[in-house]
């Protein structure tokens, strides 16, 4: 790739080196047709594939891990789309743009016709730009619920080169999403590997010996409020009065537990001595668990660093006998148990007293070494996986700033 410096706006900033020459410069309208898909009544979906039926493709097929799944019978040929096809959300979540997908597409949908001359990678990754992203979004509008019509569209302009270079490009970009799949694929594969030894760990049915290589002794049942030196809720501030909030204690709410995984280093809010004293809250060493009782329940972390928390956590510094990282693991594995234990109410909260009396099974600490030094083995794994799927996707996204027009 060689850098450029541009003389208009229709040469890109990085270059592959055997093409010159600006890019051909036209609105959408000029080089693409749209159509929408069509709105199908919940109760004409099928759930599983009947004969003569299509994959119905709505915002829920677009969603994490779901698990939902629609087929209709009977779709007009304007809303049928092929792998080769492009679909871009036009309401709603408007501008997720997906590809290589087959069957049928809600009204929630365009499908992107584009003519030989336009390579689909090409345009896809275009369509994907942060730029042309933020036209979308800034033409769909903001209300409740964005929607981006056909007129407003056509007027993006799309700058491109030759059917040549695009389809360098695009499959520059194809190798980048083929390695950054592999890795979600890699980090999915270890989460899984950790889930399942996790559960053999925990029901003994995978046991680790000794420096000697004899078992370790039957572990013992005990309660959580047994392992813990202090085991105390926090609270909250209750004056509207903003001098509580504009300290320099670091002050911890359920959203900074979710957001950090498995170690807390930072919080969103802060609160003055004042309103530390105002609330039954105080001060929590670093390397004490962190326990969600409200909202997020049975969320557990380690606190790297000194905090005050809300009455919705409950903190809990261990005694010396028990290693940290087993017991965090431990309450991970127990959050299968905590149904039982939440009360009934607009959400479901748990109560610092059933938390306390959570039954455990523990076994010697040297065994509790071992369980989590070889857990902390997996999760630095996934959690380097993790980071170079930020890293690739961060690299991904700059140049195709410089790479496009």
């Amino acid at each position: 790739l060689n850098s450029e410096n541009p003389d208009s706006d229709n040469i890109p900033r990085l270059r592959f080196p055997e093409f010159k020459g600006k890019w051909e410069k036209k609105k959408l309208g000029e080089v693409v047709k749209i159509n929408q898909g069509l709105q199908i009544d919940i109760s004409e979906r099928f759930t599983e594939k009947v004969e003569g039926s299509f994959f119905y493709i709505t915002n829920q097929f677009l969603k994490a891990n779901s698990e939902k799944t629609y087929f209709i019978k009977n779709p007009p040929n304007s809303v049928l789309c092929t792998k080769e096809d492009i679909l871009m959300t036009r309401t709603g979540n408007t501008g997720m743009v997906v590809t290589n997908v087959e069957g049928a597409f809600h009204n929630n949908f365009f499908k992107v016709a584009y003519p030989d001359y336009i390579n689909k990678n090409f345009l896809y990754n275009f369509l994907k730009l942060e730029n042309t992203q933020n036209q979308i979004l800034r033409m769909a509008g903001t209300s409740t619920i964005p929607d981006l019509n056909h007129s407003d569209f056509y007027r993006i302009f799309l700058p491109f080169p030759t059917l040549t270079e695009q389809t360098k490009i695009a499959e520059f970009f194809t190798a980048i999403d083929a390695k950054i799949q592999a890795l979600k694929k890699k980090k999915s594969l270890l989460e899984n590997y950790k889930k399942g030894i996790m559960q053999k760990l925990f029901s003994q049915e995978l046991r680790f010996k000794d420096e000697n290589g004899q078992e370790f002794a039957e572990w013992e049942e005990m309660r959580l409020e047994e392992v813990c030196k202090i085991a105390k809720s926090g609270g909250t501030p209750t004056s509207t009065n903003k001098n509580y909030y504009n300290g320099d204690i670091p002050f911890l709410s359920i959203s900074d537990i979710t957001a950090q995984g498995k170690y807390l280093t930072h919080t969103s809010n802060h609160i003055s001595k004042l309103g530390l004293e105002n609330s039954s809250s105080w001060i929590v060493p670093e390397n004490s668990l962190i326990y969600s009782m409200y909202a997020s329940v049975g969320f557990v972390a380690i606190n790297k660093i000194p905090i005050a928390t809300s009455q919705a956590v409950l903190n809990l510094i261990l005694k010396d006998e028990f290693d940290l990282e087993f017991m965090y693991y431990t309450l991970v594995d127990f959050q299968k148990n905590i149904a039982q234990f939440i009360t009934t109410g607009t959400q479901g909260n748990l109560n610092a007293q059933s938390v306390k009396n959570f039954e455990l099974k523990i076994p010697s600490l040297s065994e509790q070494i071992k369980i989590s030094n070889f857990l902390s083995n997996i999760d630095e794994k996934i959690n380097h996986t993790k980071m170079q799927i930020q890293q690739t996707e961060m690299w991904k996204k700059g140049l195709l700033q410089k790479m496009f027009v």
